[in-house]
């Protein structure tokens, strides 16, 4: 759920050493396929989508300014997808017992979420050597309102400090900040200059951030 900043830090490494020009990170997402209609704990929240950037050198001081990737396994079973792997097969019964779709355990999921994406937004700010009070914009992973409100307020930025389109395209897992970044620009809320962090959390389970200057 959070492959597209795990992507960009692959991204980036291939170019600091020169294996490549030009790399295409593309994050795409059909959770309606493994959406269980009749689960009104997840059906409400997910969403399909996909988005794309191209990472090259540049020789000014703009692009990743810093990475921090984390996972803990220890809790993947509170968000999981129980059938149709190695260790349980389809099936007549995993079919009929809706095996085949996410389950999630809300309110677990939200705890862990805000304290593991508030970690990797701080850590990598810090990383960057950049002033907490010097960011322009954050994108976050568009998983829940709650949670999103929960890490501006603990950043201490405004409404206007932070960009979501949860209300339009639902939580569309992967593709999420890659979208809202390309729609974040196109409205002009990211300028040439602009520090810009980006933090996630997904199934696992893991967690990342990333601060790059525009």
């Amino acid at each position: 759920m959070l492959g597209y900043i795990y992507s960009l830090s692959v991204a980036e490494s291939f170019l600091l050493m020169n294996k490549a020009k030009n790399v295409l990170v593309v994050a795409s997402e059909k959770l309606s396929c493994i959406t269980d209609w009749e689960d009104r704990n997840t059906c409400v929240l997910f969403g399909d989508g996909a988005g794309a950037a191209v990472l090259q050198k540049t020789p000014d001081k703009s692009g990743i300014l810093s990475s921090f990737l984390k996972a803990d396994g220890s809790l993947g079973d509170l968000l999981i997808l129980p059938a149709g792997g190695s260790r349980m097969p389809a099936s007549e019964k995993t079919l009929k017992n809706h095996e085949h779709y996410l389950k999630m355990e809300g309110n677990e999921v939200f705890k862990v979420a805000v304290r593991r994406m508030i970690e990797a937004s701080q850590k990598s700010i810090k990383d960057a050597g950049v002033d907490p009070n010097d960011l322009d914009l954050l994108i976050p992973h568009q998983a829940n309102k709650r949670i999103i409100e929960a890490i501006r307020s603990k950043l201490n930025l405004t409404e206007d400090q932070v960009y979501t389109n949860l209300d339009h395209t639902g939580n569309t897992s992967a593709a999420s900040i890659a979208i809202a970044m390309a729609e974040a620009e196109e409205m002009n809320k990211i300028n040439s200059g602009d520090i810009i962090n980006i933090v996630s959390f997904g199934g696992g389970f893991t967690w990342a951030g990333m601060t790059i200057r525009w």
